[in-house]
């Protein structure tokens, strides 16, 4: 059964769509978007420009030689501009930025949540996952763990199992190690890799977890992650993904201004919006999936794997 696929955006996104294709707006709109989320960011009291020249002050060389897998092809989606960086997740100013970056993003999701929306939506999701599975998964895989805070949120409400943290960025990665450091927690398996592709071995994890990754794939890489997560997972173990909802009447109503700001720096959001996602669960060989609102703006998709 092949899930059914929506080609054709609304006429607002059509239209910005259309800005969008004009390279100085283009531009623009990256640039706005991005000084937006640092004006933000400084406004709550989150030193983004301080903490990011702190981190560049430092040598990485060696963080960066544990995790990078030099002979690693990245697939082509991934070679292009996200979140306002030329060069998307490929560079250090892009990993850097990230832990910021969060927090002004994730400070409006509810009023007045401001530095606490990013801690409180990861809670929120985490509520969900002990909610609905029933037994704690003895070893984890992060996909798309970017810097670590979902790795090292994870670990926290599962602080006795093994988990390992995979990305495609080196740079990503380098700063997850380093955190893990600071952390002095329990060792983290970083591992640079396609999540299409991981190199890990069958049936060895309970519990694969995406958070906030699937907005960032055309709908192709999206049905092969899911179908490499199948192969990764044990007999009755469970996919989990939290992710921004297509359904959520905010995106429905958003200004159009916004709205280009938005997609200027996530290339594939049409794709995601356009996803069924349970359908393509069960597609990848899943049971129907359980679909839960953790935000006004995110979802909760968890999939078991028949035992």
């Amino acid at each position: 059964m092949t899930a059914a696929v929506k080609t054709s955006p609304d006429l607002t996104s059509r239209l910005v769509n259309r800005i969008l294709g004009i390279k100085p707006l283009y531009s623009l709109a990256k640039h706005q978007a991005r000084q937006m989320m640092i004006k933000r960011s400084e406004k709550m009291g989150v030193s983004w420009l301080k903490e990011v020249e702190t981190l560049k002050a430092r040598n990485w060389e060696s963080d960066l030689a544990e995790v990078q897998n030099p002979q690693l092809s990245y697939p082509e989606y991934y070679l292009t501009s996200f979140h306002a960086y030329e060069t998307g997740n490929l560079s250090w100013q892009a990993a850097f930025e990230v832990e910021p970056a969060a927090i002004a993003v994730h400070s409006k999701i509810w009023q007045d949540a401001e530095a606490q929306g990013d801690p409180k939506l990861r809670q929120s999701y985490h509520d969900i996952l002990s909610s609905q599975i029933p037994h704690e998964p003895q070893d984890i895989l992060d996909m798309g763990c970017s810097v670590g805070l979902s790795t090292f949120a994870l670990q926290k409400i599962y602080p006795q199992a093994k988990i390992t943290g995979l990305d495609l960025s080196p740079y990503f990665l380098a700063v997850a190690h380093y955190r893990e450091q600071q952390h002095n927690c329990c060792k983290i398996n970083w591992v640079h890799a396609p999540a299409e592709s991981t190199g890990l071995s069958d049936a060895s994890f309970d519990l694969v977890s995406i958070f906030l990754m699937c907005h960032e794939l055309p709908q192709s890489a999206t049905k092969d992650i899911f179908a490499e997560a199948r192969r990764l997972l044990r007999p009755g173990g469970h996919l989990a993904i939290m992710d921004m909802n297509p359904k959520s009447e905010i995106y429905a109503q958003m200004p159009p201004y916004i709205l280009t700001l938005l997609k200027s720096t996530e290339p594939y959001l049409d794709e995601y919006f356009a996803l069924d996602i349970e359908q393509t669960l069960i597609s990848a060989g899943f049971n129907a999936p359980t679909i839960t609102r953790n935000t006004p703006r995110h979802r909760t998709v968890i999939a078991q794997l028949s035992g």
